[in-house]
């Protein structure tokens, strides 16, 4: 059983040597050598298509790096996988696109707006990911093949 002075010297030694690991991997990952966020590629496009997936409530059923809601698939990658033109038609079609019985809000958009758009999933699926080729949603983890 420790004294009243050495419980308090453990407790002030463990609080320092947590703070100094702290700070020391806050430092570690601001550095610059360490960037994943893929900020340089901000576009003025890239800005209205997160505008434009922010006011269509796009991540109330979709999600983007792992966030977002379930009923729908994940975005992260769209754009490798699926291809630009597919995800502008889907944007643009003047009806519902309803694939495996789940509805999508047919938001006839502009071709200015599906493009912006298209540019905000092409840049997030830019972003490092840490080496994981692709982000899944819980709801498609018994599609994944390995």
């Amino acid at each position: 059983m420790l004294s009243k002075s050495q419980a308090r010297t453990f407790f002030l030694g463990g609080t320092v040597v947590t703070f100094l690991i702290f700070i020391g991997l806050t430092v570690y990952s601001m550095a610059p050598s360490n960037d994943q966020s893929n900020h340089l590629n901000i576009t003025e496009q890239v800005i209205k298509g997160k505008h434009l997936w922010e006011t269509n409530n796009c991540m109330g059923c979709h999600t983007i790096l792992g966030e977002g809601g379930y009923y729908a698939p994940e975005l992260t990658k769209v754009i490798d996988r699926r291809g630009a033109p597919l995800v502008k038609a889907i944007l643009q079609s003047p009806v519902p696109w309803a694939p495996n019985g789940r509805k999508m809000v047919a938001y006839e958009m502009s071709n200015e707006d599906a493009d912006a758009v298209i540019e905000y999933l092409k840049w997030i699926g830019e972003i490092d990911l840490n080496g994981f080729d692709r982000v899944v949603s819980p709801l498609a983890k018994d599609k994944l093949k390995d």
